[in-house]
């Protein structure tokens, strides 16, 4: 049985499932990997579709993953498309629509190479896909969720590939080991609205907040490691609403982003953020309520076995050195890492999102077969 994953990727496209709409996307492979033998259960949890597949016994003495998502950003301005964004049009070598890139065609690839690769030599050991309709969105519910499933029900990865798009010029070029982590925090500076003529009977939060912001903005966390870039932050909007010229706003809120890598931790950098809060308080007079939110812990699969792996099989298919990167923002990596090694490979990454989101059409064929080299080195080794 031999699955075209450039087919696949066509009707995956055509399913409009923009987060968190299923769009049959996730039906289409259910009846796809049931076909070739692949053991499915719907894993939905709240409003979010998920999808677990097995190839092979349960608790077996080797097991390799893939997880990917099927869920996609909405369209923006349809009428700006050159090409119907769910219409899968193929032209002069490229595939458009949404999800094209990210990441419906790394998920046609992956499940093509499985279903071939289980097909032709049925291998020692168990072939598993764990795909959800939640990753462009909260992500509460879908790889968390998957996870969670396995746990009860005893199933288990030993290595995975995460399919997203990686790549920054020509496939084969980058595999992510790692990412940074990320954070976000929400600032309410609250003063005391008054007169901009009569300050000394108000409280202006304005200069707290550039205070505030400066600091942050100004201060550096590192220099980065052996592995990581510096981390960052980045204040993303200050917003006080205030229409009045001769009015001092009794509040603002301000929002800050961080990108940090494995030197830090999410509860350490929400201490750091709340102490430098509380001095600006204390020195303007203001209060300071802060409210934070950790999307992802920094993580690191150290350059191993599964790396060397990954790169054995782009080197014999694209002659391609790929580089071992921690770039980027976060992917649901950052939860399969705690289960199991997991990189990350994929497709050239630089369309996606965009209006005429395309993938070219050479390149999934490349993909699934550096997939099915994958599974065959590491089956046979």
């Amino acid at each position: 049985m031999t699955i075209d994953p450039v087919a696949l990727t066509a009707a995956l496209v055509k399913c409009p499932s923009v987060t968190p709409e299923e769009g049959g996307a996730l039906v289409l492979l259910e009846d796809t990997l049931r076909a070739a033998g692949f053991l499915c259960f719907r894993v939905d949890r709240g409003q979010t579709p998920n999808l677990f597949a097995r190839w092979g016994t349960k608790g077996h003495a080797r097991s390799f993953g893939f997880n990917g998502h099927t869920d996609v950003v909405p369209v923006g301005d349809a009428a700006a498309w050159t090409h119907g964004p769910f219409s899968a049009t193929q032209k002069d070598g490229w595939l458009y629509g949404r999800g094209a890139t990210d990441m419906k065609s790394g998920v046609a690839a992956f499940v093509a190479a499985a279903i071939d690769f289980v097909t032709d030599t049925p291998p020692d050991g168990a072939v598993i896909l764990a795909i959800t309709g939640d990753e462009e969105g909260p992500g509460d519910d879908g790889t968390i969720a998957l996870l969670d499933w396995m746990q009860a029900n005893d199933e288990a990865m030993d290595v995975c590939i995460v399919g997203e798009p990686t790549c920054p010029d020509t496939i084969g070029d980058m595999i992510k080991i790692g990412r940074r982590g990320s954070m976000t925090a929400q600032f309410e500076v609250i003063g005391k609205q008054g007169h901009s003529a009569y300050l000394h009977k108000a409280l202006n939060p304005m200069p707290a907040v550039a205070m505030l912001a400066h600091r942050l903005s100004s201060h550096v966390l590192d220099t980065g490691t052996d592995h990581f870039d510096p981390s960052t932050i980045s204040v993303t909007t200050i917003d006080t609403g205030n229409v009045a010229s001769n009015v001092i706003p009794a509040r603002t809120r301000m929002t800050v982003n961080l990108r940090f890598n494995d030197l830090h931790t999410g509860a350490g950098l929400t201490d750091w953020l709340r102490a430098e809060a509380d001095k600006v308080a204390a020195e303007t007079g203001t209060t300071i309520n802060m409210a934070s939110r950790v999307s992802g812990e920094a993580f690191l699969t150290p350059p191993g076995a599964l790396s060397a792996l990954v790169t054995r099989a782009i080197q014999q298919e694209t002659n391609q050195s790929p580089a071992l990167s921690t770039t980027g923002g976060t992917s649901d990596a950052r939860f399969m890492r705690q289960h199991c090694p997991v990189v990350e490979f994929g497709l050239v990454g630089h369309r996606m999102h965009e209006v005429d989101e395309r993938v070219w059409i050479q390149d999934i064929h490349d993909l699934k077969r550096i997939y099915g080299r994958v599974l065959r080195e590491y089956f046979a080794g």
